[in-house]
């Protein structure tokens, strides 16, 4: 057997393990409530976390894990370009593309503004700022060598970043229960306001397939924001000399997944795909998903919000409800419903 191959076994096993968990668990609800009030891909990452806090799992395990929450979880999104149609983006045009784009600048700004308020390190606050507004912890490795952030700063930042992240997919089904926001407002604001791009699966599926497509769209739109951001930094942000900053690839701005995605979306878009290949497509997304999400409880350990620090901590929770009220703003504006 290959070595690399092995290597990965541990991890993915327990990943689908845990997600196989995860399923018993929504049917045991199905049949006891007659609904499921937590979708398997919510309790995958509650058990994975769970596991997590409280064993101490071998190194073996690590890579595999690793594997499941970034690989397979990147994979997924790819394929769900394959059932989403530009149409429902561009219906709404240039309005909600500018919108969007207005709210990363002001989340930027805001979050900026709260972490120094706080007497946060301006590039401590600028990797919090970029990583609430943009995409989480891409947004976090993407801006840290262009300000010439400090090694503990974006431990700390992606550290927190990473449990709050999951906090937020298992929060805003919740949230939209209070809210009774319609699919099409679910899906951006989930879309504004989750970290990662895979993440938004998570946190829009347990509503309707439209808040998924949507919240997708949207989100890749904040996703794009990424590379005006860090050329805006790399000008006029703190750190060396603009010859002496370091040059990103293109792939740390517009990851391969995300190419993957709109070729597809675009391919759908123009009814270029088999109509055979839509559903086995949709299917796998669905489930590497679930997996990864189990992978991602499994990654993230609950304390770290402990070790991050109450001033860290505080910048970021304030920074994600100024970026809640920023969406919830975009779409009231938009007159979205």
């Amino acid at each position: 057997m290959n070595k690399k191959l092995s290597i990965l076994i541990p991890g993915v096993a327990l990943s689908a393990g845990v997600t196989f968990v995860a399923w018993l668990l929504e049917r045991a609800e199905t049949a006891v409530f007659g609904r499921a009030w937590l979708e398997s891909l919510v309790l995958a990452i509650l058990l994975g976390s769970l596991v997590r806090t409280f064993m101490r799992l071998p190194a073996r395990f690590e890579a595999g894990i690793h594997f499941s929450s970034k690989f397979l979880l990147e994979l997924a999104v790819l394929l769900l370009g394959a059932s989403v149609s530009a149409g429902a983006l561009l219906e709404r045009g240039l309005p909600l593309l500018g919108g969007i784009a207005l709210s990363v600048v002001l989340a930027i700004a805001f979050s900026y503004g709260v972490g120094r308020f706080l007497r946060l390190p301006q590039r401590m606050a600028l990797l919090i700022a970029c990583g609430n507004s943009i995409c989480g912890n891409s947004a976090i490795a993407a801006v840290a060598p262009v300000i010439d952030a400090d090694g503990k700063d974006v431990a700390a930042a992606i550290g927190f970043t990473a449990v709050l992240g999951v906090a937020v997919v298992l929060a805003l089904p919740l949230i939209d229960l209070v809210l009774r926001l319609s699919p099409l407002q679910y899906g951006v604001f989930a879309g504004m306001t989750v970290y990662a791009v895979p993440q938004v699966l998570a946190a829009t599926a347990p509503v309707s397939q439209l808040s998924v497509h949507i919240g997708t769209l949207v989100k890749l739109v904040r996703v794009l924001m990424l590379g005006p951001v860090v050329l805006a930094l790399s000008l006029l942000g703190p750190g060396h000399e603009r010859s002496e900053r370091r040059a990103l690839p293109l792939a740390h701005l517009v990851p391969w997944f995300i190419v993957g995605f709109l070729a597809l979306m675009a391919l759908r878009s123009f009814d270029l795909l088999p109509h055979a290949l839509l559903a086995p497509a949709q299917v796998s997304a669905g489930w590497l998903t679930s997996m990864s999400m189990a992978a991602l409880g499994l990654g993230v350990d609950a304390r770290a919000v402990l070790r991050a620090g109450a001033r860290v901590s505080t910048a970021v929770v304030v920074s994600l409800a100024g970026l809640g009220l920023i969406s919830w703003g975009l779409i009231a504006l938009l007159a979205i419903r």
